[in-house]
Formats: structure tokens, C-alpha cells, sequence
């Protein structure tokens, strides 16, 4: 057996859970990140799971499809990430219904716990979702259209005045109108949509909510199977749409305006799949980015790695019938063993950016991610064009090469790691598709190395010019989104001076903060960077942006891995506003309700209001379950 540490950092291509070991029995499991009122990270779990009567009953009804023998079960590692709420639910009247039928309702408490390790002696924690609106404000205003800005429909993120209601001079004057504490969450990270007088967003628990923008009441909510993780597609029509996918891998259509569901497809049947980046919606097609959490299970030494490879799916809108299918690595793994050890390649490059659409030339852009075991080949950390009518890959550009990584590569001798033991470099930043005047066009691009790239769309991804604004790291450099107004590109940059996972990283070359760079040249144009504010008290904060950033005129809005909420000036970076979210707020649903770090998504803007989540109990990050929302004051 290996030897293995006593706890490492389980970073995966499309989050993080925290992965438990024992020097001497190998792999045990990954924790969440806290309970639904404890938002330390880490802190609150049972320490010994398996002492726990749970274990003997996961065992006897569970661990015989869980533990990787059954092709679609999801492995043990993916089920941690669900909240108990959510494994109970599954077990009653979910998916596991038929198991459920065998246990008690106390038997279903004691499975949750041993899975998740949060106490449930005295049952599931007391929810309170949003009060119903009733009146006036239960009533969608179709006069105000959806606002199809950011990613699912232009991933510059950068909403214009006529849609957004704000601009640069509005800055000053936000204020926080209400906060909604989401039950069951250690995680804020759906990307909220705005339309009707509504804020359309997800949840960690799978709830998907339709505030009014207004009072914070909720018009309708609906259950996906498991967490909703992309961001929330609003798509205008006779019958207005909502579109998003789920831990599961599950793709919905739910009617905008009632909360129906209309249809609902899993997109892959591997058992680690996921859907991370949000789906791009086009002329009645969706094109959805398929992700895995496979490089967790392979942690396990006995895990036979690795088997899945990213994809990028066109789906019809009104049918979810799939009409193409594009596989980032063309050929299916092939079995090997050495030493009687067996292992699948190539394996990876998960697909989890917001599609880019590019409808004059017909094709949209995606990025992948690393290999997830070795020989890495020539698809991962890449930049594919593929044809939006036969999802043929038109062209691509591989970044850097080289580069298989998966868990395994945080622990001692384990056979699953690649020799090439990464960097775990991916392009998990969507591409800009930026007009630089004289009838041309260029193609920015962030990675997780720190460097943005300026590419040529009419001359197969060639490389215009190359920008080092951060110095990168296995969390980024660039991470989840860059934003631009005109030729003006705003590059957040997370640079943090401890992954956690024994990265060697020079601290004097981190540029965490916001910078901006000319999309015609790549010349800087200004940088910010933010100094830590976190103090010795605060372990698991970070002065850098991982978050997508999101611009209005004059201006664009940055949550920090610090909690603050900050704008910056278009011309200069200087700071026009900021606001502390990792506290305690109080809620409109009477939740325990507070701030954290913020990552995966950013701001949405609309009807002159700011929404945006805050808190990600991921990666040592702080976590949080709040939903805020900002307004001019009146």
C-alpha cells in the first residue's frame, strides 16, 4: 500500500471536495465543507465515520454499486458532495427510492451521516425556504425582457446600460436591498439570471428560485436532482425558458414562468460526470459542456484510471434530443496494465467553460482542461473551434502540452499519478470574441498559467500576442471568467500563495487583484493589485479574483476570495466601491445566513439591480450561503 498523508487537498478539474486518508488503510473518503450553520471549513464533521452506525448500513445497501463495480452509479467520492437534505430526499422519493423502500426513515438520517459526516442525531437541520409572494409581486413583467448577457449568451460579460439600468457613475451609491440565506448550503456558486422583475438562480441543496428582484419573496422554486451548478440560462420566447445542469450530469428545461419542468436528460452515464459550465444558447439550440469529478476516485490506488473524456453536446431546446455530439479526445480509452497494474488512456480534458458563440463564422469556442492519466495527449489545456451545424472540430490550439494530473498526485507513491504530475492547467475561463476595429475580430483567452492570449478566428487560433499578467498556479492565474467592454479586457487574476497542495510558488511573482489589457495589442493597460486584508485569524482567506467578473459601462464589479465586493474604474482600476460579504447577514427567509469567499461565478446585473452570490466552501476556501442584492440607493 502506498503511503498516503493524513489529509490532502482533493482539487478536481470542476471543483474541490477535501479528501480524508489513513496511513494505513489507503483511501477512506472526502468530506464536505461544513453543515448548513457551520461555515468554517472543515470544522463540524464527525472525525471517525466509520464508527458511525451509518457505516454498517451503507454497507449492506450501497457499497456494492457505489463502490465503482456498477458503470452508472456515481463512486462514493461524488455522493459526499451532495447535502444530507439531499441523499434523504434521494432515498425517499428520489432516484434510490426502490433502495430507500427497504429502511427506515431513521435508517435514511444514518446513511446521510455516514456519507456526508454532519451530525444528524437530532435529524435535518430546520429549513426555511423563501416566503411565496402573493400580489403584485408574485406577477412576471414581460415588459422587461431577459437580460441575455454573460455566459449562455455573450461571454464578454459585459451588460449594456439600456439592459442593466446601471453605469459607471451608479457605482457609488449601491446598497444592499436584502440577503437570502440558502438552507442546506456551504456553497453560493449558480450563476443567477435576471428577467420579468425576476432573479432566476440555484443552489447547493438543487432548489432553483425565482425571486422578485424587489422583495426577496420567491414566485416559484423547483428541485433539480442534486446541486446546481452552472449558471442559470434565461431564454426569451412565447413560453420563456430556463435552462441549467446539475451534479448528476443533468441537463433541465423548466418553463420560466411557472416553474414546470418540460424536459430533463442526463448527459452522460459515466458515474463521475458532472455539468460545471453553463450551456450557450443559440437560435434554439443548446451547446452543453460536459465535466467530471474522475480525477477524486482516482486518488484511490485501486482505481482504475481513468476512463472519462470531456464533450461538448448540441442539444435541441424544445426536445432535449441531442443533435451532435463532439468529443474533445476523439478515441476511446484503451485498456493497459503494467505490473499487474490496469489503466485507461487518454483520458480527460474535461470541457468545463461557457461555450463561446461565434455565429458569422459558424462555429463556437471551448476550452479543455489536463489529461487525467498518462500519455498526455495533444487535446487537453486546448482551445477547439467546432462547427456549430455538425459539431466537427473546425480548429484547435493547445495552449501548453504535457499536462495529466489527477489527485493522486497529492499523495505519497501513488500508482495513479501521471508521470507528468501536471501542471493542472486548464482553460476554465470562457474565450472573448472581441471586435478590435478595421473588420477584425480577436479571440481572448485567460488560462490558469496567469497568461492571456489574443488569437486570430480567421486564421485557425493563430497566436497574435501573449500577455503574462499573474503567475498562475493549480487555482489560477486566470480561473472562472474574464470580462471586456469595447477592446478593454478585464483579467482577474486569483494567484493564491498557498494551493495546499505543496505547489512550490514564489510569492513576489503573485498578482492577485483586477487588471485590464487592450484586446487589440495585449499592452497592460493597469493592475490592482489587492493587498490581504485576511489577517492571522482567517486561514482560508485570499486577496485574489477567482470569480468571473462582470462589466457594466465604465466599469466592472469583482468578488474578491476575501469576501469584499469590489468595482473598478474602466480608465485606471481605481476603486470606486467595495462591500465586506463575509459576515453575517440577516436574511428574508429568517436563515442563518452569512458571507465567504467568492468564486465560480460573478455578478449578474439587470433592472438596476446587482445580484451575486458569495461564499464556496471549496478548495480551503470560506465558505457561505448567501444570495445578495444591490440597488442605487433611492
Amino acid at each position: 500500500m502506498p503511503k498516503l498523508g493524513v489529509r490532502f487537498m482533493g482539487l478536481v478539474a470542476a471543483g474541490l471536495v477535501l479528501a480524508s486518508c489513513d496511513s494505513s488503510d489507503g483511501l477512506v473518503g472526502t468530506d464536505t465543507l461544513g453543515s448548513t450553520d457551520e461555515f468554517a471549513t472543515g470544522e463540524g464533521l464527525i472525525a471517525d465515520r466509520d464508527s458511525l452506525p451509518g457505516a454498517k448500513l451503507y454497507a449492506e445497501n450501497c457499497a456494492s454499486c457505489h463502490d465503482g463495480s456498477v458503470p452508472k452509479a456515481p463512486h462514493f467520492q461524488w455522493l459526499e458532495m451532495m447535502s444530507p437534505a439531499s441523499i434523504v430526499a434521494a432515498l425517499t422519493n428520489g432516484v434510490m427510492a426502490e433502495q430507500g423502500a427497504m429502511l427506515s426513515e431513521d435508517d435514511k438520517l444514518r446513511v446521510a451521516e455516514y456519507i456526508t459526516r454532519v451530525d444528524l442525531s437530532d435529524g435535518l437541520p430546520e429549513v426555511r425556504y423563501a416566503a411565496k409572494c402573493e400580489g403584485p409581486a408574485a406577477r412576471f413583467d414581460r415588459a422587461k425582457p431577459a437580460i441575455a448577457t454573460g455566459w449562455g449568451h455573450d461571454t464578454r460579460r459585459f451588460v449594456p446600460a439600456s439592459l442593466g439600468g446601471l453605469e459607471v457613475g451608479d457605482i457609488r451609491d449601491l446598497e444592499l436591498r436584502w440577503a437570502y440565506a440558502f438552507p442546506n448550503a456551504t456553497k453560493a456558486r449558480s450563476q443567477p439570471a435576471i428577467g420579468y422583475g425576476a432573479a432566476f438562480v440555484g443552489s447547493d441543496d438543487g432548489t432553483v428560485y425565482a425571486f422578485d428582484l424587489e422583495s426577496g419573496c420567491a414566485r416559484w422554486t423547483f428541485k433539480a436532482s442534486a446541486e446546481v451548478r452552472t449558471g442559470i440560462v434565461l431564454a426569451d420566447g412565447t413560453t420563456p425558458m430556463l435552462y441549467f445542469g446539475d451534479l448528476t450530469s443533468k441537463l433541465y428545461a423548466v418553463n420560466a414562468l411557472t416553474g414546470e419542468e418540460q424536459w430533463s436528460r442526463r448527459m452522460d452515464d459515466h458515474p463521475s460526470a458532472t455539468l460545471t459550465g453553463t450551456p450557450a444558447f443559440h437560435e434554439g439550440t443548446l451547446f452543453v459542456p460536459v465535466s467530471s469529478l474522475e480525477v477524486v476516485p482516482a486518488a484511490n490506488p485501486n482505481y482504475e484510471c481513468c476512463t472519462f473524456r470531456g464533450h461538448l453536446d448540441a442539444i435541441d431546446a424544445k426536445t432535449g434530443e441531442v443533435k451532435w455530439q463532439f468529443w474533445a479526445i476523439p478515441e476511446e480509452p484503451k485498456r493497459t496494465e503494467k505490473d499487474g497494474k490496469a489503466s485507461y488512456a487518454p483520458s480527460g480534458a474535461p470541457m468545463w467553460t461557457s461555450p463561446t458563440i461565434d455565429a458569422e463564422r459558424g462555429v463556437l469556442y471551448a476550452g479543455t482542461g489536463e489529461n487525467y492519466s498518462s500519455p498526455a495527449d495533444g487535446n487537453s489545456d486546448s482551445i477547439f473551434a467546432i462547427d456549430l451545424n455538425t459539431g466537427r472540430r473546425a480548429w484547435h490550439r493547445q495552449t501548453i502540452s504535457g499536462d495529466a494530473w489527477n489527485v493522486a498526485c497529492m499523495m505519497e507513491d501513488n500508482p495513479n499519478c501521471p508521470p507528468e504530475r501536471g501542471p493542472d492547467f486548464d482553460h476554465s475561463s470562457s474565450p472573448l470574441l472581441i471586435d478590435i476595429g478595421g473588420g477584425k475580430q480577436v479571440l481572448a483567452v485567460g488560462h490558469k498559467n496567469g497568461m492571456v492570449y489574443g488569437l486570430d478566428p480567421d486564421a485557425n487560433g493563430k497566436l497574435l500576442w501573449e500577455t503574462k499578467i499573474g503567475r498562475g498556479s493549480i487555482q489560477g492565474g486566470v480561473h472562472w471568467g474574464m470580462a471586456a467592454e469595447g477592446t478593454t479586457v478585464y483579467v482577474p487574476i486569483n494567484d493564491m500563495n498557498n494551493t495546499r497542495n505543496g505547489e512550490p510558488l514564489d510569492p513576489k511573482k503573485a498578482r492577485p487583484g483586477m487588471h485590464a489589457v487592450d484586446a487589440r495589442t495585449g499592452k497592460k493597460l493597469w493592475s490592482q493589485v489587492q493587498k490581504d486584508v485576511c489577517g492571522d485569524e482567517r486561514p482560508f482567506c485570499d486577496p485574489g479574483v477567482s470569480a468571473a467578473v462582470t462589466a457594466i459601462p465604465g466599469a466592472v464589479i469583482a468578488g474578491h476570495m476575501d469576501g469584499w465586493i469590489r468595482a473598478y474604474d474602466r480608465k485606471n482600476g481605481k476603486r470606486l466601491w467595495e462591500f465586506d460579504s463575509a459576515k453575517p447577514f440577516e436574511t428574508v427567509n429568517n436563515m442563518p445566513g452569512r458571507g465567504g469567499s467568492m468564486s465560480g461565478p460573478g455578478a449578474a446585473v439587470g433592472d438596476g439591480y446587482v445580484v451575486i452570490n458569495s461564499g464556496y466552501g471549496l478548495y480551503s476556501h470560506e465558505a457561505g450561503n448567501v444570495l445578495l442584492v444591490f440597488a442605487p440607493k433611492r
